[in-house]
């Protein structure tokens, strides 16, 4: 009974996001449009942010932001640190999550759903351990249960923890209640971090495996 009732929950949140995302982008494409013209005008081309990021089973899909940085780089032509090629504008559109826009694309072709775990790089799927991983069990979606308790003032592990936890609490009702949530985090531009934090956290996973591979020799 219980399988039955996550499956018909699972089918109404997929009609649920692809209407609203549809809806959304006919909404918003007046906005969306004047952020990709600003975004044009302020750091050029390219306009969107085009990322491999792991779906639900781990599955491959690219994801989109508005582009938020310079591709400015040194004299050997490699990218400036992303603290220097981060802009005010793009600071701005950071806080206000309008970078986010694009995403909406991403829930309409079934990539992404509204609620869920935070879709991270491609590089974290070599640390999950099978509990972790379960955070794949569904889609990933724009916002989360880790986003609204911390986001970037937590650790990859208690990342890991939240999502998993939503994974297996997860509910319409529990959905509203974190739309409701990043409402007021958008709003208050809390739990914002520093440019680099996906990056960081592969730094962060690097000495965790070292840590393992250590243990296991001793």
């Amino acid at each position: 009974m219980r399988q039955f009732k996550r499956i018909a929950q699972t089918i109404v949140k997929e009609i649920i996001d692809r209407a609203t995302a549809a809806t959304l982008l006919v909404l918003f494409s007046p906005i969306i449009v004047i952020v990709a013209i600003a975004v044009m005008l302020k750091m050029g081309r390219p306009v969107l942010f085009k990322q491999p990021r792991p779906g639900k089973n781990g599955r491959i899909f690219t994801f989109y932001k508005f582009r938020s940085m310079t591709n400015e780089c040194d004299a050997e032509g490699k990218l400036l640190p992303e603290t220097v090629r981060l802009t005010s504008f793009g600071k701005f559109l950071r806080k206000t999550s309008l970078d986010e826009l694009p995403q909406l694309w991403n829930v309409l072709k079934g990539d992404m759903s509204f609620v869920g775990p935070r879709p991270l790089l491609v590089e974290h799927l070599d640390y999950y351990t099978p509990e972790q991983f379960r955070r794949h069990d569904v889609k990933p979606g724009i916002t989360g249960w880790a986003q609204v308790n911390g986001r970037h003032n937590l650790s990859w592990l208690e990342k890991c923890a939240l999502d998993v936890w939503y994974v297996e609490h997860r509910s319409l009702w529990l959905d509203l209640k974190i739309l409701g949530l990043t409402v007021q985090k958008v709003l208050k531009q809390e739990d914002i971090g520093p440019p680099g934090c996906l990056e960081a956290s592969v730094i962060q996973l690097t000495a965790i495996k070292q840590s393992k591979q250590l243990s296991s020799i001793d």
